[in-house]
């Protein structure tokens, strides 16, 4: 294996700019996850988005800024969402009603990372992935994205050209790249589709204009 492919635990020793940059593609790889969540299931967006932020916040402070990472929504919890839905439909509830009953479900599942947290500082991480191999893990997120494939392709009916794009800037910059430009092909692939697509009028900044400078994550 040569230096170059030697796994990086400290990202520190690559520097401000490529940290920077490792930080951003993160931040947009995740952030259509972290949006996309409470679309679906009707949760707060804005209280997402601040839990989402306080968590990356507390995760850099804990691991005192060794890892450029972004902390957003989990598609893990969809299936669990849509089974208490459609069990509070069954018993005439609403949605509103239903998203309490769920919420409890992923507040256990923290409880459940504390408790994993506290093993792996116990016993180490290799200890503890004994038990989660990639057979067993591999599989989990097979299954993950094969549910939310519908959405994608919904997403992309939209403007398919503007996603093929995207994918094709994505699929050149991993293959052919070199250095960062192979490190980072979801940063460019966002940055170049969204340009295209801001250059022939396809985004619309309403929404934008309109919003709030400050507002509560709570209506």
């Amino acid at each position: 294996m040569t230096q170059t492919q030697q796994a990086i635990y400290d990202a520190r020793t690559l520097g401000k700019g490529k940290m920077l940059t490792l930080g951003l593609q993160h931040m947009f790889a995740m952030f259509g996850a972290t949006v996309l969540v409470p679309v679906i299931t009707g949760l707060s967006m804005s209280a997402t988005l601040l839990f989402a932020g306080l968590g990356t916040l507390i995760f850099h402070f804990l691991t005192k800024m060794k890892v450029p990472a972004f902390l957003g929504s989990s598609f893990a919890f969809l299936g669990g969402y849509a089974t208490v839905v459609s069990m509070g439909e069954a018993k005439g509830l609403s949605l509103t009603e239903s998203l309490p009953y769920a919420c409890i479900g992923v507040f256990s599942a923290g409880i459940i990372y504390f408790i994993l947290a506290g093993l792996f500082a116990a016993f180490g991480a290799k200890k503890v992935m004994r038990f989660f191999p990639p057979i067993v893990t591999g599989p989990i997120i097979i299954a993950i994205g094969l549910t939310l494939s519908g959405s994608a392709i919904n997403n992309c009916n939209q403007n398919w050209w503007i996603a093929i794009l995207a994918i094709v800037i994505i699929i050149v910059c991993n293959i052919w790249g070199k250095k960062m430009i192979k490190i980072v092909p979801i940063l460019l692939g966002v940055l170049g589709s969204y340009l295209v697509a801001a250059c022939f009028g396809l985004c619309d900044f309403t929404a934008v204009k309109e919003a709030a400078w400050v507002g509560l994550p709570f209506r």
